[in-house]
């Protein structure tokens, strides 16, 4: 009997609550074949006991589809998504950044379980756009548990972002973005000037990066 299943092409067919439940699985389980096999359950939505009835081939062509894809380079800032109904976009002045959100993102940005809560800081329900400007809702603090349902590259960029940012005020950051986006870089720099506090801010997001791609040996 032939079964169809659903293979993401890119992170953006990915949650990020279902990179998270992929992290803490990896976390505490180091069998190889286990692993893949939790991999294609978690990101292809298959039931774990029916991937014991594939082939070996197939099981081999999935996990290599799926781990190319969070091999991925990430080039630029996902501005927007949708989650249901709702558009969500990313913190459009970073330099009206309050020392709150700042102190939110710093603490959050250390663990992949509170990423969510993290992302809720970036990215906000959109309340008025006009040409390629908008308006975002004002930060509340909370759970943040929506953003589980929010596309995975839309993270993933919005951790490279900050890390260029903090590491790389030149050539390199500006070449990373596209040109409506350097005037949002540019304002950002007050992120540099925050003293102390930027350097562990940093560490984290080397951390962050550092786990983005799932290694299966």
């Amino acid at each position: 009997m032939r079964v169809k299943i659903h293979i993401p092409d890119t992170l953006n067919e990915i949650t990020l609550e279902q990179y998270q439940e992929y992290l803490k699985i990896q976390e505490q389980e180091k069998d190889q074949y286990v692993l893949g096999s939790k991999m294609i359950e978690i990101f292809c939505k298959v039931p774990f006991k029916n991937i014991f009835e594939y082939r070996v081939s197939h099981i081999n062509r999935i996990s290599k589809t799926l781990t190319d894809i969070f091999n991925q380079e990430t080039k630029y800032l996902v501005r927007h998504f949708k989650i249901g109904n709702v558009q969500y976009g990313f913190i459009p002045e970073l330099d009206k950044m309050s020392f709150g959100e700042y102190v939110d993102l710093d603490t959050y940005f250390k663990d992949w379980q509170d990423m969510h809560k993290a992302m809720s800081v970036l990215y906000r329900p959109v309340t008025q756009k006009y040409s390629d400007r908008y308006n975002i809702e004002k930060y509340k603090a909370d759970d943040g548990e929506h953003m589980k349902q929010m596309p995975l590259d839309a993270c993933f960029s919005s951790i490279v972002f900050f890390y260029n940012l903090g590491n790389d005020l030149s050539k390199t950051m500006l070449d990373y973005m596209r040109p409506e986006e350097r005037e949002i870089f540019l304002q950002s720099q007050i992120l540099d000037q925050s003293g102390g506090g930027i350097s562990q801010f940093m560490h984290s997001l080397r951390e962050m990066l550092q786990s983005t791609k799932i290694l299966l040996n």
